[in-house]
């Protein structure tokens, strides 16, 4: 730009004469100001006096020729501008967007030093009459005539769009330029940039944008089609950063969007073997695994995240592989038959999960809730859940673990999707009470810490009885050292070790008690004694199926083969019985011992079989493994075993029960829910007194959540039970409306 085209800044000085102005010098004086128009256009600016050209527009607004300038600067402002046109509608070409930019500079420049020399007839004439200021006037001409002219509008557009595709394949183009153009639509008015530009530049980028997403889906992967569709977002926002407007980002952006990830989305998620699908099957976590599958998964999360049904298609991908994952594991015969397996193998798949949507999703919550939901489903399809989670619970704490706190917090997580969580906690019971019974606990504190959580997760009612039993434990071992210290005198003696349980506790069962052995008897009989004395009006059962026993046992003819017999106590029972007879039959066992017929065949087996590992202790006759009353038995003096201590009975080990015991458990627990599906109805009868049919299921549901799925059915047969029993009434007049009776 050369010197006399840049805006230059004069100081106007305040007149202390005015200058009479009538009809005769009027015109006179507005060719003057006419002529300093045209030279301010013509560039010759600087050799203008704006001094005396301001005191001759001060001095025709001061005598009321106001109308007379403004509609002169219109005509001339019209009259330069038109001659602008013809000279930018010869332009030819890559010329003619840098025509236009230098004459609407020249414009821009001209119009500001018009403005400085009628400044005063802007504070007054133009303000008074509501005439449109100088500034805004050179702007609306300037549309009016150049920009909308029919000859340059499409012209304009069609420059502005040829060189923004020239960029998007690889085009050096003059920025600098572009943004002068723009911003001359934008000063014009923004419904300017948006009508005369915007709106076919978002349509010409959807058309490209189009035909560039069909090119690259037929030959790339989802990543690499993924990383492109990144790339050109980032162009599109660095090209609004350089010249567009600053609102257009958002819109372009969703025009990239739209067109190369939600019409394609679909086929995104699903593409074979490189898909959002696909990839999830191949995440593995753990020791030396890899992580970029779950990387890829970020990418291709945050790119089609960007579209409004984004995350919904993939949320649903997410929960379908899960449940689809889950379904297998719960359902694998093989891991039907090992507990540990089944139940490590779901921790597995929530620990991968887990990392999924911590490192490819950032903890999404609706990615969390539809997880939460899919475990929930696969894990309650088998029924054998809650026995199978506490077998492995059984057996961590057994083993006592360096991480144990960490597995607890793991199968805890996996806990909390269980329906019938009072189906876990009977079977807990049953496993927790054999590790204290037989001393397999590792660690107290690790028990504690399980119950402690537990008890988080349900509350204080669901781990009372278990927190009873430790209670138990911790009263036998006092009173079982102060019973040994100051009730037995011989250290030969102090071969018995009693715990004393609480029946509400336990999962005891009643049972008729077997004879001991009279070296049994003498001591329990002294123990009986001795707590019945301390504690008036109790009574104590033997539950003599419960307990273990070490013998001293010896074999064979010349008395020297020594093993120390591991054994229960019915076995116990048996094997004593021999060290006052040769042989004995079936019928003299079960007549000595007492012992209930069904655990007396049990004990027999396992004692003559020879099925057990080759250790037979008896041997018996006839060779069948089906226990008869003529049967006869003896001591089996050919028993050998490489280790001096044999474990003949059963030591505590928790096993898995067979799928028609598991039935009959269920079917208890259903009988045990009757009770607390009926106490659950009549506490919140008790504290509503009155209350719908339709808020009674829905409290009892809410309330009984915690512990186990109740069924609508049972509900209904439990409040006709207590209308029966008359603890609740209909209504009279509603019968859907129930009445609390005190």
């Amino acid at each position: 730009m050369s010197d006399n085209q840049k805006e230059t800044k004069f100081p106007l000085q305040q007149f202390k004469h005015n200058v009479v102005v009538n009809s005769k010098n009027a015109e006179p004086t507005w060719k003057i100001l006419e002529s300093a128009i045209d030279e301010i256009y013509n560039q010759n600016s600087i050799s203008l006096t704006f001094n005396d050209l301001y005191t001759h527009a001060h001095n025709m607004i001061l005598f009321k020729y106001g109308e007379m300038i403004y509609s002169g600067i219109v005509e001339s402002m019209t009259f330069h501008i038109d001659k602008m046109l013809t000279v930018i509608e010869s332009a030819q070409g890559g010329l003619f967007l840098e025509e236009v930019n230098r004459k609407w500079q020249a414009h821009t420049i001209a119009v500001s030093r018009i403005r400085e020399i009628f400044m005063y007839m802007e504070r007054t004439f133009i303000v008074r009459e509501k005439k449109i200021p100088i500034q805004e006037l050179g702007l609306n001409l300037w549309r009016d005539i150049i920009v909308h002219s029919h000859s340059i509008r499409t012209r304009l557009q069609s420059a502005l769009l040829e060189r923004i595709y020239r960029e998007r394949t690889g085009e050096v183009i003059d920025r600098c330029l572009m943004k002068n153009i723009i911003n001359m639509l934008i000063d014009l008015g923004h419904s300017v940039y948006e009508e005369d530009f915007e709106i076919h530049f978002l349509e010409d980028s959807a058309d490209f944008y189009k035909a560039e997403a069909q090119k690259l889906i037929e030959c790339c992967e989802c990543i690499e089609y993924l990383m492109k569709v990144g790339r050109y977002l980032d162009d599109e926002k660095e090209r609004v950063y350089r010249y567009l407007d600053d609102r257009s980002e958002s819109k372009i952006q969703k025009v990239v969007e739209v067109e190369m990830i939600k019409e394609h989305m679909l086929r995104l998620v699903h593409m074979e073997n490189s898909g959002f699908a696909s990839m999830l099957l191949n995440v593995k976590i753990g020791s030396g695994a890899k992580v970029e599958p779950c990387e890829q998964l970020g990418i291709i999360y945050n790119m089609i995240s960007r579209v409004p049904s984004g995350i919904e298609t993939m949320i649903n991908v997410v929960a379908s592989h899960i449940k689809k994952t889950g379904k297998k594991i719960v359902t694998h015969p093989d891991r039907l038959k090992d507990p540990i397996k089944f139940v490590q193998c779901i921790l597995n798949e929530k620990e991968k999960c887990d990392a999924i949507i911590s490192v490819s999703f950032n903890n999404q919550k609706e990615f969390i809730k539809a997880l939460n939901s899919s475990f929930e489903y696969f894990i309650n399809l088998s029924p054998r859940s809650p026995e199978f989670i506490s077998l492995f619970l059984d057996d961590k704490l057994r083993k006592g673990l360096e991480d144990i706190e960490i597995v607890l917090d793991k199968v805890i997580d996996i806990f909390r999707f269980l329906h019938n969580k009072d189906k876990f906690e009977k079977y807990y019971k049953q496993h927790l009470s054999k590790r204290l019974l037989y001393d397999k606990t590792v660690s107290d504190e690790s028990e504690r810490s399980l119950i402690g959580k537990l008890k988080s997760e349900c509350g204080f009612h669901y781990t009372s009885k278990l927190e009873g039993m430790f209670k138990d434990i911790e009263s036998s071992r006092e009173k079982m050292d102060y019973f040994l210290l100051n009730y037995v005198n011989s250290t030969d003696d102090r071969i018995i070790a009693i715990k004393v349980l609480t029946t509400g506790y336990w999962p005891i069962q009643p049972i008729p008690e077997c004879n001991l052995p009279s070296e049994v008897c003498y001591l329990t009989n002294r123990f009986k004694i001795y707590y019945l004395g301390i504690h008036s009006g109790r009574r104590l059962s033997w539950q003599t199926n419960m307990g273990n026993a070490y013998l001293r046992a010896i074999f064979g003819k010349t008395r020297t083969t020594k093993y120390r017999l591991y054994v229960s106590i019915y076995q116990m029972c048996v094997l004593m019985l021999f060290n006052d007879a040769t042989r004995l039959s079936y019928k003299e066992i079960e007549q000595a011992t007492k012992i209930p017929s069904t655990d007396l065949n049990k004990c027999l087996i396992s004692l003559a079989h020879t099925g057990n590992g080759g250790r037979n202790v008896l041997r018996k006759k006839p060779k069948t493994k089906v226990i008869g009353e003529d049967d006869m038995f003896k001591v089996n003096d050919m028993f050998r075993s490489k280790c001096y201590k044999v474990m003949l009975g059963g030591r505590g080990n928790s096993k898995q029960v067979s799928e028609a015991e598991s039935q009959k458990n269920q079917e208890r627990l259903e009988v045990d829910r009757k009770p607390q599906i009926e106490a659950a109805i009549v506490r919140i009868m008790k504290t509503r007194r009155v209350l719908t049919h339709n808020n009674v299921i829905a409290e009892v549901t809410s309330y009984l959540q915690p512990y186990f799925l109740v069924r609508l059915p049972e509900i209904k047969n439990r409040i006709e039970s207590l209308i029966d029993r008359e603890f609740l009434k209909r209504d009279d007049k509603d019968r859907s409306l129930y009445h609390y009776l005190a």
